[in-house]
């Protein structure tokens, strides 16, 4: 673990840290989550919430492993909350699911539901992978 400050928030889980010991940036996707592709309905909202608690500040950062991308897979702690777990409890994102498992954050993402918070209030929004899925990488302008 070690504490970074937050440089640039690129989507809903994807942002950029400078450890505060020096070195490089480092590119990272908040672990256990799936927020909106930036084109995806939701995808900037999502951005500026993650933006709005963390930019320019400083985060406690735990990487688990790396992703097929190169970027750390990092729970993300803000003031002692889990990054990750705030943007679901606010429904800017959807715990990430694999297999059967609905994943860590699942509580949250009930709780946001059932608030009718964000994008996972609606039933007929689609998770991200899907999106991704059909309609591949959003386009940078």
């Amino acid at each position: 673990m070690y504490p970074a400050r937050v440089s640039r928030v690129f989507d809903g889980d994807t942002l950029w840290v400078k450890p505060l010991a020096g070195g490089r940036y480092r590119k990272l996707r908040l672990d256990g989550i799936d927020a909106p592709e930036i084109c995806q309905v939701g995808g900037e909202a999502a951005r500026d919430a993650l933006a709005a608690r963390v930019l320019d500040q400083v985060v406690q950062v735990r990487v688990r492993s790396h992703d097929d991308y190169g970027r750390g897979l990092a729970r993300i702690s803000h003031r002692s909350e889990d990054v990750g777990g705030w943007l679901v409890a606010r429904g800017m994102a959807w715990s990430y699911r694999w297999g059967r498992s609905p994943g860590p954050y699942a509580r949250q993402e009930d709780a946001a539901r059932k608030a009718g918070l964000g994008v996972v209030a609606d039933a007929a929004a689609e998770l991200p992978r899907d999106f991704r899925r059909r309609h591949g990488p959003c386009h940078l302008p």
